[in-house]
């Protein structure tokens, strides 16, 4: 069988310290073929916000084999079966890397990201080659380009995140978190129609950027007060919808404050699984009855993300691109905040 190369974290439990951790790239076995699947031979494959955490072991997990879910390919090959969304060998594809089983209770309560048999692709992105059941499989519109269709899980989890928001035009909204996610959340909620549109953001160049996506205000939070800039821009009524997307447990605690009476707190990111953030139960839910949820995965918006993908600015998130043997590199330069996306290239492809 044929050997594909592989972006690998060493055991977090490995006897040797200096493998723990650390990336590496390995040749492992090509996966199988069942009758369902198609191979992909990997294009691009950007860095998630979780992935160097999963490397850090923050979340307490013992990372997967192989690293990455966020990519684009070519399909070389499918499975006698995988005949039901009429794929074929040469499309341009991107995917969800959560294979849902589509029958238990909650897939068929409308609550696929609670899926009781949900599993992860065979192998994640950072291969040469990948093995993806048909279901997790999409094909991309012509007008999006590979580099940019290995952002459809990030742009999916901005749909996802205007689902749990509900919005109504001419809302009040605040971003927190100029990486990846809050600014691709970001152009979304601009297009719905929110006002006093306003990113907390530490990077300057981030900041920068929202501007240039349609935000109306920053808040540099390591200069200026969050709460008291908050209350400057809205008139001391807070924001109708407040979005956490940085993940930082430095920037949550504030975020009830400067969301207004009956507003609603949208926790959309990761955080370590040990953290309890304190809350006063009487401002955030009696004096003004706030609603705080959180979301998880993206049920339901890959077909919606792959429509509006065309419709983002996504230029400035595919400029960083590192080869497979750069990996290291590529993860320094994520964890750097130099760019608001690194994508690892996998393999070549001519006029891509």
């Amino acid at each position: 069988m044929k050997s594909v190369s592989v972006v690998k974290i060493g055991s977090l439990k490995d006897p040797d310290e200096e493998k723990r951790g650390r990336i590496e790239v390995l040749d492992v076995p090509m996966q199988p073929l069942g009758d369902e699947d198609v191979r992909i031979k990997v294009a691009y494959c950007s860095i998630c916000g979780s992935d160097p955490h999963l490397v850090e072991g923050i979340f307490g997990w013992e990372p997967p084999f192989g690293l990455g879910h966020e990519l684009s390919g070519v399909i070389v090959e499918l499975g006698s079966k995988a005949t039901q969304k009429g794929l074929k060998v040469g499309d341009r594809v991107a995917g969800n890397f959560l294979r849902f089983c589509g029958t238990c209770y909650y897939c068929q309560n409308g609550q696929q990201q609670f899926c009781e048999s949900a599993g992860e692709a065979k192998n994640l992105g950072m291969s040469e080659y990948i093995v993806w059941h048909e279901s997790q499989v999409y094909k991309l519109p012509d007008n999006v380009s590979l580099k940019e269709g290995c952002l459809l899980e990030p742009v999916s989890i901005a749909v996802r995140c205007m689902d749990k928001v509900e919005m109504k035009l001419g809302q009040r909204v605040a971003i927190c978190g100029g990486g990846p996610i809050g600014l691709l959340v970001l152009q979304g909620i601009k297009m719905m129609g929110a006002t006093y549109l306003t990113l907390i953001e530490p990077v300057a160049a981030r900041r920068e950027l929202a501007l240039k996506y349609g935000a109306e205000n920053v808040i540099a939070p390591q200069s200026q007060s969050v709460v008291e800039e908050a209350m400057r821009i809205t008139g001391n009524r807070g924001y109708d919808v407040v979005i956490e997307c940085s993940g930082s447990i430095h920037a949550v605690e504030a975020l009830p404050e400067i969301t207004a009476r009956g507003g609603k707190l949208i926790y959309a990111a990761m955080y370590p699984n040990e953290y309890e953030m304190p809350l006063n139960l009487y401002n955030a839910f009696f004096s003004k009855e706030i609603t705080i949820t959180g979301m998880y995965v993206a049920p339901y918006a890959y077909p919606r993300a792959m429509q509006i993908m065309p419709r983002m600015k996504l230029e400035d998130f595919t400029a960083a691109v590192y080869s497979m043997d750069r990996a290291q590199e590529a993860f320094e330069a994520h964890i750097s905040a130099m760019h608001p996306k690194v994508l690892i290239k996998c393999n070549d492809f001519p006029g891509e």
